[in-house]
């Protein structure tokens, strides 16, 4: 099939194209380099099956042709990452909003179905754990910018489901924190490579809050592998939970950090208030159901923590830690 693939060139974009191309697809990446990086497919650009084009998804002199010239579209690109949230609220909200929407306009104009990547976010503070894709959702107040991608991510799942009782084939998929090769920490924003990237050059590993809020950290090729896996099943109108549901503490991450790099890092922990100001929130935990994601795609995660977090220090140690 012919794929495109927005956002392509960024952290999980470009290990999906990977994945895709090793599938033996034709594969086109769109992508405007705010967060992804050519150099995280150079090594992909001498595949005649593989094309790289820089542009915004927004742009609807190139997305539409793209879209026409496609069998399905993998909609990665957005503007992400809990910073993002808490210093450009009007950003993550408008281009993520804008992009979407010119993507979902023109695969319904040639009738193109679409995988959107979603987000855990959209979950918000909720306690009624594991979440299931059809539970409810628990947000703070609007005041706090920390929930603007959260908002954006969900009214974004809206869009695609609305056109979706239109007749244009969608499925959504919610990403539960990917990590590895080609994250990048001032960018993606993610705590795994700020913690890898800081006990490398044995820096100060920084916690925030008391570090027992704990996460599910989904290897990034298990994520690109259940992407790739919806174009063999019928997820019309599904929303799919993507990732591990074990449960990793923050100040247990630090820990497996400090033994994977062999690292003299202290642990060092400031409050929420005194990382992103006044009023930030967070949630204790965040634990997906993948029961949809095993019945629906026969997908179940196959890399534990240590052996991606260990990829993810020698991607870095290859490359002097100049982000691929």
């Amino acid at each position: 099939m012919n794929l495109l693939v927005t956002g392509g060139a960024g952290f999980i974009g470009s290990h999906l194209c990977e994945e895709l191309l090793e599938l033996g697809h034709v594969v086109t990446a769109l992508d405007n380099f705010s967060n992804g990086n050519q150099s995280n497919v150079a090594h992909l650009r001498e595949d005649p099956n593989f094309r790289l084009i820089e542009g915004d998804c927004s742009h609807v002199p190139t997305v539409d042709p793209l879209i026409k010239k496609n069998d399905v579209v993998f909609h990665l690109a957005a503007v992400l990452g809990v910073k993002h949230c808490v210093d450009s609220p009007l950003k993550v909200i408008k281009e993520n909003l804008s992009g979407t929407s010119t993507i979902l306009e023109s695969a319904a104009r040639y009738n193109k179905r679409v995988v959107f990547a979603s987000s855990s976010e959209v979950y918000g503070k909720s306690e009624s754990l594991p979440y299931k894709e059809d539970g409810d959702r628990l947000l703070g107040s609007t005041h706090v910018h920390r929930w603007c991608y959260s908002t954006a991510k969900s009214m974004e799942e809206h869009l695609c489901l609305a056109y979706g009782k239109e007749g244009l084939p969608v499925t959504i998929l919610r990403y539960f924190n990917a990590y590895g090769p080609r994250a990048n920490d001032s960018i993606y924003g993610g705590v795994v490579p700020i913690f890898v990237k800081a006990a490398i050059e044995n820096k100060e590993i920084t916690l925030f809050g008391d570090g027992t809020q704990s996460r599910c950290f989904t290897f990034v090729k298990d994520t690109a592998k259940a992407t790739a896996l919806v174009l063999e099943k019928d997820t019309d109108q599904q929303i799919i939970n993507i990732g591990t549901n074990e449960g990793t503490s923050i100040a247990e991450l630090a820990t497996i950090v400090k033994t994977c790099t062999q690292s003299s890092s202290p642990i060092k922990q400031i409050s929420y208030e005194e990382a992103y100001g006044e009023g930030f929130e967070d949630m204790r935990k965040r634990i997906p159901c993948i029961e949809k994601a095993r019945n629906l795609l026969n997908f179940v995660p196959e890399t534990d923590l240590i052996e991606g977090i260990q990829a993810l220090v020698n991607s870095y140690q290859k490359t002097n830690l100049s982000y691929p």
